[in-house]
């Protein structure tokens, strides 16, 4: 069976190299900045969004998140709202499959690079300010995928839509002693780590630093996620 065009992530590769990770002037899960050597990675230019997931959906008879049927998520461009890690991590695994490439969760540190897209110490994706139409914030609608950005890089909504998930474990302290190339976060942990704003939450987490977490089979409305896939010679 053919694989649909729209399925296929559009990747944008992100060059090997080292940035400061961290800010030391929010919360203190976010210190302290240290650099980092992140290789060069492919991420998908847009979150998984919802008429994507229901391919998975339909062709693994994967159970849908619980905002499945709710109203204000069943828009197809939208990011797919509310699959837990377990989920996502699913999507991927299934996605791998069918094309023969191994698609996977960013880690926390290459999510952050992605963010900055080439910029140093800058708050947000696109700088240090808010600008005035800017919709992060609590309990605003979920937009559909391309309307936050594009950033240096050319990613849109990393800071808006939906919290992404990320491969790693989540621990406050974890900068205190990350390695400086290619961290992976901890070995073990009770909660993944996610990154990005999203519709109802905090502006504050649309930092390009800001960090969140949940519990692996946890599905909260304002998480999503993207794939990233590992480029074989940087």
């Amino acid at each position: 069976m053919p694989i649909a065009h729209y399925l296929l992530p559009d990747l944008i590769n992100v060059p090997g190299g080292d940035f400061a990770m961290g800010s030391d002037s929010h919360g203190r899960n976010e210190a302290p900045v240290h650099r980092v050597w992140i290789d060069a990675f492919a991420l998908a230019k847009y979150p998984v969004t919802r008429k994507e997931y229901a391919l998975f959906v339909a062709a693994t008879g994967h159970t849908p998140p619980t905002f499945w049927h709710e109203l204000p998520f069943q828009h197809p461009e939208q990011p797919v709202a509310g699959p837990s890690w377990n989920d996502a991590v699913a999507y991927c695994a299934w996605l791998s499959e069918i094309t023969g490439k191994t698609y996977r969760l960013p880690s926390e540190a290459e999510r952050e690079k992605a963010a900055r897209g080439g910029l140093k110490n800058s708050a947000y994706p696109w700088g240090d300010e808010l600008p005035d139409d800017y919709k992060g914030g609590r309990d605003t609608p979920l937009d559909t995928i391309g309307h936050d950005g594009p950033n240096g890089y050319g990613f849109y909504d990393m800071s808006a839509g939906v919290h992404e998930w990320c491969a790693d474990y989540y621990d406050k302290s974890y900068y205190t002693n990350s390695p400086e190339r290619n961290p992976l976060g901890p070995t073990s942990g009770t909660r993944r780590a996610a990154r990005g704003g999203s519709w109802r939450h905090e502006v504050r987490f649309s930092r390009c630093a800001g960090r969140s977490s949940l519990a692996p089979d946890k599905q909260f409305s304002d998480f999503g996620f993207r794939c990233a896939l590992q480029r074989s010679n940087p």
